[in-house]
Order: structure tokens, then C-alpha cells, then sequence
């Protein structure tokens, strides 16, 4: 008898990528990817590896929402995640980025600083509009469903 094996296929939420909090987290993304390029340049290794936290948790939930993993792994309820992370990223990205702004020696350290203080100001963006469209009252797979997703 041959072995049944089920492989498990990953889908790939396009849409996500054009809606608005796709398209805000594409945006977080790219400027904490200019600002972690303009650190490296300066060679400013804490504000570096500040940035590269916040790159590669931004990419895991970008991943996480492009191939539909949250209706996968059901026991965490994702938006609410998404939201404290948000305005975690936010707080502490403008606290790094306000650092490097006032002690910099390097016009690189500047610029990331910057670029920082944009990507908290778009982290406040999407904490805000995910926390608006989440709906404490309703189970669950209704807010996945119907509010969360887009």
C-alpha cells in the first residue's frame, strides 16, 4: 500500500499586498531597509541592529499576513499582535532614531535617524488602522474573516 502523504500548500494573499495595510507595511518595510543601508554606511552598530530587529519582525509578519499563516495558526489572535508590535515598533524606533539624530557624527547616522522618525510615523499609521477596524466583541474567525484581513 502506498503512503498517503498530504502536502501542505501555502497560498499567497496578493490582494493583502494592495490593500492599505499592505501596502503600509511595504512602506515600513522600505524605510526601515534606508535606514538600516545608511547605518551600515556610517557603521553605527547600535542603531544598526536596532533596525535589523525591526526589518526582520516587519518581514515576518508581512510573510505571515502574504501567506495567509494567520488562519493557520489560530491560537494567537494575530491583529492584536500586529497592533502592540505596531506601536512598540513605533516608540522604539523614534526613541533610536531621535538618538541618532541628536548625537550623530556621521551624515549617515543623520539620515537613518530620519528615515527612522518616518518609519515610527508609519507604524503609528498601521497600529491605528488595524486597532480601529479590530472588533473586540465579535469571535475570532468573524474578525479574521470580515474587519482584519484588509
Amino acid at each position: 500500500m502506498a503512503d498517503k502523504t498530504s502536502a501542505v500548500a501555502l497560498e499567497v494573499d496578493l490582494t493583502f499586498l494592495k490593500s492599505k495595510r499592505g501596502l503600509l507595511k511595504i512602506a515600513e518595510m522600505v524605510s526601515l531597509f534606508v535606514a538600516f543601508v545608511c547605518f551600515a554606511v556610517a557603521s553605527s552598530s547600535p542603531y544598526l541592529v536596532a533596525t535589523s530587529m525591526e526589518l526582520s519582525i516587519t518581514l515576518a509578519l508581512l510573510l505571515l499576513y502574504l501567506l495567509k499563516l494567520n488562519k493557520k495558526l489560530t491560537a494567537f489572535f494575530w491583529p492584536l499582535i500586529d497592533v502592540f508590535n505596531s506601536f512598540f515598533a513605533a516608540a522604539f524606533m523614534s526613541t533610536v532614531s531621535l538618538v541618532a539624530v541628536s548625537m550623530y557624527t556621521q551624515k549617515g547616522t543623520l539620515a537613518g535617524g530620519v528615515m527612522g522618525l518616518v518609519t515610527s510615523a508609519l507604524c503609528c499609521l498601521d497600529g491605528f488602522y488595524l486597532f480601529k477596524k479590530i472588533t473586540f466583541n465579535l469571535p475570532t474567525a468573524a474578525c479574521r474573516v470580515e474587519t482584519c484581513d484588509t
